[in-house]
C-alpha cells in the first residue's frame, strides 16, 4: 500500500475534452466508493509514459484514485453514451454500465489518452447491473491487453488493478476488482450509432469533428474529411483484424459497441487465444452459433464498418444516392485491404515476406495440415521458425505432423520457396522469429492464475505471468512455464464476460 506523505506529492494533471461536448453525449456520475481498496498491480512503465509523478504513485492518493474513492482536480467523471448491435441484435441505448471515464492525460509524447475506471459501480447506463466487476475478468483484461501490446497489436492498455474489499455476486460471491484502462479514445462504432438512430445529424457532425480532431487531425484539411475519416477507420481495422488472426486471437464479442474508432482492441471479455488450430473455433459461452468464430472475425469487422458507414451518410454528401455510393466504395475496400495485410503477415510467419500466389497457397496448405492434425497454432509456427534443414526423425516441425507424407511434401515446397541455401534459411528464420511468438496468454494458464488468487489470495503467479508475457518473441527456455500448450484435461473450452 502506498504510504508517501501527501504534502510533497505532485498530483496528476487531468483534462476532459469529451466533457465539453453537449450533455446528450454522456451522463456525469462519480465512481461509487469501495470499502478497503488495495493496489494489486501498477503498470509503472505505462504510468511513467503518461506522466504520472513517481512520488504520487507511492502515495495513498494513488490507491484512492484507482479505486474511485477520491479524485484529483481536473477529473470530470462521466459515462459515455452509445448504442450497438450485439450478436446482430440492435440495442438503441447501451452506454458505460460499469465504467467511468475520469478524464484525459497528455502523455510525455504530447498525445492525449483516456483514463477510465472499469468496475467502479453503477452509472445511469447500468440498467439492472451492479456496475461492479469481480477480480477474475479484471485480471484477464490486464494480462491479455498488456500481452497484446507486447505482441505489437494495437490495444487499450491496463494501468492498474485494485481489489475493493467487497464481494461481487455472480453465480456466487467473488472478490471485487477495478481496472484502470487507458485508450487513445473510447469512442466506438456504437457511439456513432447512438446519434444516427435518433436522427441527430448535428450530434453526428459534432462527434465526427471531435473524433477526427482528436485521432486523425491530419485529415481535417481534406476536401472530404468525413469520407477520409471512414477510409482511415476501414484501413486501420483491416490491419488490426489481420494482426489478430496471425496470433490466433479470438475476440469473442465483436459487437459494434466493442469496435473502437481508434483501431485499438477493446473489451477483453470472453476473448481467448487458440490452442489447437481450427478455423471455426469459438470460446465465448454466449456465442452459441459461432457468430464471432476465428475465421469469421474479418466478416464481423466488415459488417461493423458497414454500420459506421450508414451512420456517416448524412455527412458524406447532401445527395443521398451519392453519399451511399461513396460509402459503399470505401467499405468495399476492406476485404482487399484485410487480405493484403493477412497475406503479408502470414507470409512473414513462414519466412516469405513478399506475398505471391504460391506463397499464399503454402500458407493455406499449412493451415489445412494444422487443422487435420490438431496442431497447436502458436507452437507450430514457433517450431517452424526454429527448424533446421534436415528432414530426419529429429525434425521438430515434422514431428508435429507425425512425419506424414503431406507434411513432408509441404516442408519440401516451403524449403524450395524460401531458397535452398543456408543463408536463405537463416534469413527466413530471422523474419519468422519477429512474427511467431514463443508465448501467448493461454487460457489454461490464465485460469490457473485466477484460481490461485481465489483459493489462496496469492497474486504471485499473476505477477510472474505478466512478466513472462512482456517478451513474447524471446526464444524459449525450460523455465518458461507459461508457454506450454494445455494437456487435454487442462483445456478451457469456454470463457465468460464477467458481467
Amino acid at each position: 500500500m502506498p504510504d508517501v506523505e501527501e504534502k510533497n506529492v505532485l498530483l496528476p494533471k487531468f483534462d476532459n475534452s469529451y466533457s465539453t461536448l453537449p450533455n446528450r453525449f454522456y451522463a456525469k456520475n462519480l465512481p461509487v466508493p469501495v470499502d478497503s481498496p488495495e493496489l494489486i498491480i501498477l503498470n509503472e512503465p505505462l504510468a511513467n509514459y503518461l506522466g504520472f509523478e513517481s512520488s504520487w504513485l507511492k502515495s495513498s492518493s494513488c490507491v484512492n484514485m484507482f479505486s474511485g474513492n477520491s479524485l484529483p482536480d481536473g477529473t470530470e467523471p462521466l459515462s459515455m453514451a452509445y448504442a450497438g448491435h450485439q450478436f446482430g441484435h440492435w440495442i438503441s441505448c447501451l452506454g458505460d454500465g460499469r465504467a467511468v471515464l475520469l478524464g484525459e492525460m497528455i502523455a510525455t509524447d504530447n498525445k492525449r489518452y483516456d483514463i477510465q475506471l472499469k468496475g467502479s459501480g453503477q452509472t445511469l447506463f447500468s440498467r439492472t447491473g451492479d456496475g461492479r466487476a469481480w477480480i477474475g475478468p479484471i485480471m484477464r483484461e490486464y494480462i491479455v491487453s498488456e500481452a497484446m501490446n507486447a505482441l505489437g497489436i494495437l490495444t487499450t492498455r491496463a494501468l492498474a488493478v485494485v481489489t475493493t474489499g467487497e464481494m461481487v455476486l455472480r453465480e456466487k460471491a467473488f472478490p471485487g476488482g477495478i481496472i484502470t484502462r487507458v485508450a487513445s479514445s473510447h469512442i466506438r462504432v456504437g457511439t456513432f450509432q447512438y446519434f444516427a438512430a435518433r436522427g441527430d445529424i448535428e450530434g453526428l457532425r459534432i462527434l465526427a469533428d471531435y473524433t477526427i480532431q482528436r485521432l486523425y487531425p491530419e485529415i481535417m484539411k481534406k476536401r472530404r474529411p468525413y469520407l477520409s475519416f471512414l477510409e482511415v477507420v476501414v484501413s486501420i481495422q483491416a490491419k488490426l483484424i489481420a494482426h489478430w488472426m496471425s496470433v490466433g486471437f479470438i475476440h469473442g464479442v465483436m459487437n459494434t459497441d466493442n469496435m473502437a474508432i481508434s483501431g485499438e482492441t477493446i473489451d477483453y471479455g470472453p476473448c481467448a487465444f487458440m490452442d489447437d488450430y481450427h478455423p471455426d473455433k469459438v470460446f465465448s459461452s454466449i456465442d452459441k452459433r459461432g457468430y464471432y468464430a476465428y475465421r469469421k472475425q474479418n466478416r464481423a469487422a466488415h459488417w461493423n464498418l458497414v454500420c459506421l458507414a450508414k451512420c456517416l451518410l448524412p455527412l458524406l454528401d447532401e445527395n443521398e444516392r451519392k453519399a451511399l455510393s461513396l460509402a459503399q466504395q470505401t467499405v468495399d475496400h476492406f476485404s482487399n485491404q484485410y487480405q493484403k495485410s493477412y497475406n503479408k503477415i502470414f507470409g512473414e510467419k513462414i519466412g516469405l515476406p513478399c506475398p505471391t500466389e504460391d506463397n499464399n497457397k503454402l500458407i493455406f496448405d499449412l493451415l489445412v495440415l494444422m487443422e487435420s492434425h490438431h496442431c497447436d497454432f502458436t507452437h507450430t509456427f514457433y517450431t517452424l521458425s526454429e527448424v533446421h534443414d534436415a528432414e530426419g526423425e529429429d525434425n521438430a516441425f515434422l514431428v508435429l505432423f507425425n512425419h506424414s507424407t503431406e507434411a513432408r511434401r509441404w516442408f519440401k515446397k516451403w524449403r524450395t520457396q524460401i531458397g535452398e541455401t543456408d543463408e536463405s534459411l537463416c534469413f527466413a528464420k530471422e523474419i519468422m522469429r519477429m512474427r511467431n511468438p514463443a508465448i501467448i496468454p493461454r487460457n489454461h494458464h490464465i485460469d490457473r492464475v485466477i484460481h490461485q488468487v481465489l483459493e489462496s489470495g496469492s497474486f504471485k503467479e499473476f505477477y510472474l505471468m505478466n512478466k513472462a508475457l512482456q517478451n513474447p518473441y524471446s526464444r524459449l527456455n525450460e523455465n518458461d512455464i507459461f508457454s506450454s500448450p494445455p494437456l487435454e484435461e487442462d483445456k478451457v473450452k469456454y470463457t465468460f464476460c464477467g458481467t
